[in-house]
């Protein structure tokens, strides 16, 4: 068939009547045409097909390598956070004399030797509490972050405590326990001030006055609960001979515990806004938590295992540096007395002590009161009540009469650093005169002869 008739057959088609039956005529290119367009669907059909069949075994091959990808971010994840908080600061070099102390121990019992390397030892620990601390800041705030920095560093002294009463050692309780409220309030708190003051030279640094005001209202009302059981002794107005002074000692840590309690409450959830970050007559933050262009190196997580691990291997070797208090003080002919309240607590203060002049150098004073007054707070209202009520139960004779000369030297030092927190402001001075004051307190107890220590002084096992 020609095109001629292929023509004439459509025309005829247009022709038929009012609905002809459409019929489509295809050309020899047309069809040429359709058949190439099949094979070609038909190629792309194979092609998809292979491509699926791959992308299918690239998934499950993907999915079998699953896990080993998860184990190995875990892996990195891990040893990132050991490098950065062990082997980020040569200071920690100092870490090695911890297990030297154990060994010697363990090995000749030597504690003339056995204290200097377990002082050597806790050092770096304190540091990285007080870096692990700070990371953990950035995610809980100021008030948080003094808190938990307070706990953590009181955690040592508590459990030394808790070890001392069981074996009879009171007045070591009693002296530690008050030379750690001393430590914290001029040296630790003195430190901050002094240095915050030299690295910010230009202006005084300021904090929250209203939050320094009810810490130190506390720590007023733990000097009123020390005081009474000791004027009582003093005096021998008690009704009751060595049994009224006991009791009341056991009713006013109750209560003490009661106001700390409430104190937690009223810093946490009642009275927030009193704990904000204080604020400088522009409207401008002069102590800010979390600033642009710093970040936390280590998350929340991580923060509060290291927190863990370092809070314990710093009681393990405290432990260590308790028990070689006495060798020492015979080898290095110190008082007992000296080396309970002065140099005991400023080794476990070293966490607060490093902590509080990190804050302070980084001008975010109000963590670092909250870590030296807070941590004395924390103290005076809830470790020495806790002890008496541990004690309590334990069936030991631990009371609040801390004996006239310590008293009266807690009582004066409130007195001083009231009067240094007033004005809500800090300079190097004010500092320096924290400091000395701490000498001349050290001074007093190096010269102070304890007679109830000596009477209180446990024999070993086997004497």
């Amino acid at each position: 068939m020609d095109d001629t008739e292929t023509n004439h057959h459509i025309n005829k088609s247009i022709d038929l009547g009012d609905n002809p039956p459409f019929v489509r005529i295809h050309s020899h290119a047309e069809i040429l045409s359709l058949e190439e367009r099949a094979v070609l669907q038909l190629e792309d059909e194979k092609l998809a097909s292979a491509d699926s069949i791959t992308t299918k075994k690239h998934f499950f091959k993907e999915t079998t390598h699953c896990s080993d990808i998860i184990d190995v971010k875990c892996n990195n994840n891990v040893w990132n956070s050991i490098r950065i908080v062990v082997f980020s600061t040569k200071l920690n070099i100092l870490m090695i004399f911890g297990p030297a102390a154990i060994f010697v121990e363990k090995a000749s019992g030597y504690h003339g030797l056995v204290f200097p390397l377990s002082l050597l030892g806790i050092i770096p620990l304190a540091e990285r509490l007080g870096y692990a601390t700070e990371q953990l800041a950035c995610f809980t705030g100021p008030t948080v972050g003094g808190l938990l920095n307070a706990t953590f560093g009181n955690a040592t002294e508590l459990i030394i405590s808790i070890f001392a009463l069981r074996n009879g050692m009171i007045r070591v309780v009693q002296q530690s326990l008050l030379g750690s409220i001393l430590s914290n309030m001029l040296l630790v708190l003195g430190c901050a001030f002094f240095s915050g003051g030299l690295v910010i030279m230009k202006r005084e640094q300021v904090f929250n006055k209203a939050t320094a005001g009810v810490n130190s209202g506390l720590l007023l009302m733990s000097v009123m609960g020390l005081l009474f059981p000791a004027v009582l002794h003093s005096t021998r107005t008690e009704l009751h001979f060595g049994k009224s002074e006991l009791a009341l000692s056991r009713f006013s840590s109750c209560v003490m515990l009661f106001a700390y309690a409430a104190y937690l409450y009223f810093q946490l959830k009642s009275q927030k806004k009193l704990y904000d970050i204080v604020k400088d007559n522009e409207g401008e933050s002069e102590t800010e938590i979390s600033d642009d262009d710093e970040a936390p190196e280590i998350s929340m997580w991580e923060a509060i295992v290291w927190l863990s691990i370092l809070t314990v291997w710093i009681a393990v070797l405290s432990e260590y540096l308790v028990d070689a208090i006495e060798g020492a003080s015979t080898t290095l002919k110190i008082p007992v007395a000296f080396i309970s309240v002065i140099l005991l607590p400023i080794v476990g203060n070293a966490a607060e002590h490093a902590g509080a002049i990190m804050f302070a150098m980084k001008d975010k004073l109000d963590i670092s009161l909250g870590v030296a007054i807070g941590s004395s707070t924390q103290i005076a209202m809830f470790g020495i009540p806790f002890c008496v009520i541990i004690a309590w139960i334990m069936g030991q004779p631990l009371d609040l009469n801390f004996q006239l000369f310590e008293t009266a030297t807690l009582f004066l030092a409130v007195i001083v650093v009231a009067f240094m927190l007033q004005e809500g402001t800090s300079n190097y001075f004010k500092g320096l005169m924290l400091i000395l004051c701490y000498l001349i307190v050290a001074a007093s107890f190096f010269v102070h002869a304890d007679i109830d220590a000596v009477m209180d002084k446990p024999h070993k096992k086997g004497e």
